[in-house]
């Protein structure tokens, strides 16, 4: 019988089981043997990973043609006007590719999160802000590379949900079964 598991991945840790220069794994979470990360968040952004050993199911979700919505909240320097909300809802062009359109918003009311360990730099001068994303697609650090493309470097990056699979209550550090 296949095995299921929702993570919230803390800042700092790899997607993966074992550790590379220095970064913290997965084998630190004391999670079931014998699951894989069924995607990947990279080192620098925290939130939702599914593991699982249901090797179809990675199939479905990792398919790009499958075009399964993942949502992030996303903490960026200055608020973003409505007219570069709908630059990104567009697409952008970044390097060599045209972003697919994806669905954004300023969060109203602000979300209440979990601090991160290290915590994101604060200054008095800026306010920082967080936006909700929808995308479909999942290149490399996309998504801090298109808020970085309107003016708005990404500070602080969480998954909140990836197709029906949601983050919900748990934990940086936290895994349920299901």
């Amino acid at each position: 019988m296949a095995r299921y598991v929702l993570f919230h991945k803390p800042y700092g840790v790899l997607s993966q089981f074992t550790p590379e220069d220095g970064a913290r794994a997965l084998c630190e979470f004391d999670l079931p043997k014998g699951i894989y990360a069924a995607g990947r968040l990279d080192k620098d952004s925290e939130g939702l990973l599914l593991l699982t050993d249901d090797g179809p199911l990675i199939e479905r979700l990792l398919n790009p043609n499958n075009e399964k919505q993942k949502t992030y909240w996303v903490l960026v320097e200055r608020i973003p006007t409505e007219e570069s909300l709908e630059k990104m809802r567009k697409g952008l062009q970044i390097e060599d590719y045209l972003t697919k359109p994806c669905e954004v918003k300023v969060l109203d009311p602000q979300p209440s999160v979990p601090p991160r360990d290290p915590p994101v730099r604060f200054r008095k001068t800026v306010q920082d802000i967080w936006i909700e994303m929808k995308i479909i697609e999942g290149k490399n650090r996309q998504i801090r590379k298109m808020t970085a493309t309107i003016g708005h470097p990404c500070l602080r990056l969480i998954r909140i949900k990836s197709g029906e699979y949601e983050l919900g209550d748990l934990r940086p550090g936290e895994w349920r079964e299901f």
